[in-house]
């Protein structure tokens, strides 16, 4: 019987962490223990990619708090066409880039937003995530968040581009995915081997920027805490009368 690759070691640790009676970021944690465990080396490649990113400062000069959000016409797993204009016709909007459904990290980071779902609908807010995806392979990310949002693709990160979120892949990064069992340019339809940080943006309806968080470690997240109580805050301060 052949050797699993880490990828297929890794699917068992994905669901566990996703089941996990903890937040997000302890679930992730958890996910990013089980890979160094299994695959130190692999693990020490992130590391030293992480590291570039950030001395480089990929994702800096993204929309800050304050600034609007560019808008965006990109369409779902189902074919539809989003525009932020419509995601924030009604209330403000949580706007997720992911890597792909691929990802365990992105598959633990979906399913937790659509546990929150209900809540984040309650507090008249959306939720959207991102990938540079093609429908079909979003479609297998939908199950994940039993269709409660939509997945946009983002082809050739032309939209991540636009926010200074897209980066090339490192030679030595894309040689340890590809040995791990994650080659990702068939599902992103070239080969270009570029990945958006998976950054969170919080919208209001007057198109800016209320929060994020961009972090170039994609073992990181926005915690699905912190983006409630954002949530309700902007709800409260909706609500409230005079100038804000």
């Amino acid at each position: 019987m052949a050797e699993k690759t880490l990828s297929e070691a890794l699917h068992d640790c994905t669901v566990r962490c996703q089941s996990m009676e903890a937040p997000l970021t302890a679930r992730l944690q958890a996910f990013a223990a089980d890979v160094r465990d299994l695959s130190p080396d692999f693990a020490d490649v992130v590391d030293r990619m992480v590291a570039h990113l950030k001395a480089t400062g990929v994702g800096a000069n993204a929309p800050r708090p304050g600034e609007p959000l560019p808008n965006f016409m990109l369409p779902d797993q189902k074919g539809r066409l989003h525009t932020l204009d419509d995601l924030i016709a009604n209330g403000p909007a949580v706007i997720a880039f992911h890597r792909g459904h691929w990802c365990p990290y992105c598959r633990i980071n979906a399913q937790a937003l659509a546990q929150i779902y209900g809540e984040v609908k309650s507090l008249g807010a959306e939720i959207v995530a991102i990938t540079p995806e093609s429908e079909r392979f979003n479609s297998e990310l939908a199950p994940e968040v039993r269709d409660t949002f939509p997945i946009l693709s983002d082809m050739d990160n032309g939209y991540a581009l636009l926010l200074n979120l897209a980066f090339l892949v490192s030679d030595e990064k894309r040689e340890a995915m590809t040995a791990a069992g994650w080659d990702f340019s068939t599902f992103q339809g070239n080969t270009n081997w570029t990945l958006p940080i998976p950054a969170t943006f919080i919208v209001g309806q007057d198109g800016l920027v209320k929060a994020r968080f961009i972090d170039p470690d994609y073992r990181k997240r926005m915690d699905t805490d912190e983006i409630l109580e954002i949530l309700k805050q902007l709800a409260s301060w909706a609500g409230s009368p005079g100038p804000r």
